[in-house]
């Protein structure tokens, strides 16, 4: 892939067939996980009537998930008192389909624009920003996947199962820094 440019209201970028099937493929499994998680909400006939949806009360166990979902009320993790945990999962419940509906929104975008064979993305600036918040998703799942922390090297020995999938999470961080820039001029 080449930097991503700016033309007026349009930012341009080129992937080649392998880079588009990494972007598609990565961004269909995060919009999968968040579809599945949607449907774990509870059925609500009141919520049908009036429109207000509710989600689930509790943090996803998954830690992917969990990190995409973050709680919306931190608890003090010592000794989290009754109810700010009842206040904390009342604000998950309220709070996450909104948050589910977004995220799989941009999911949605990247997988309508970006071409299945590659070749070029013609975005115009809301698209551009859909991009870049699911590449954050993408990157937030893998850097937990990874394990990711701030004093990793760059490269990991060749014989660490991690070593392939960290130069992935490399190149999306490049990917999501040139898209910003292209952005921002």
């Amino acid at each position: 892939m080449k930097k991503w440019t700016r033309t007026g209201d349009q930012v341009l970028g080129r992937f080649d067939r392998q880079e588009a099937a990494v972007v598609r493929g990565l961004v269909s499994q995060i919009q999968d996980m968040l579809a599945a998680r949607a449907e774990e909400a509870p059925q609500d006939e009141l919520a049908e009537l009036t429109g207000i949806r509710t989600g689930p009360s509790t943090p996803p166990d998954d830690p992917i998930l969990g990190r995409l979902l973050p709680d919306f009320h931190r608890l003090d993790p010592d000794a989290p008192d009754p109810a700010e945990v009842d206040s904390a999962n009342a604000l998950r419940s309220l709070h996450e389909p909104e948050l589910l509906d977004l995220k799989t929104g941009v999911a949605a975008v990247v997988l309508q624009t970006c071409p299945p064979d590659g070749g070029e993305v013609r975005l115009a600036l809301e698209q551009a920003e859909a991009w870049l918040s699911a590449l954050n998703d993408v990157r937030l799942a893998l850097g937990t996947a990874l394990d990711v922390q701030e004093d990793m090297p760059d490269e990991l020995p060749p014989d660490d199962p991690r070593s392939p999938h960290l130069g992935v999470y490399h190149w999306l961080t490049w990917v999501q820094e040139t898209l910003v820039e292209a952005v921002m001029n």
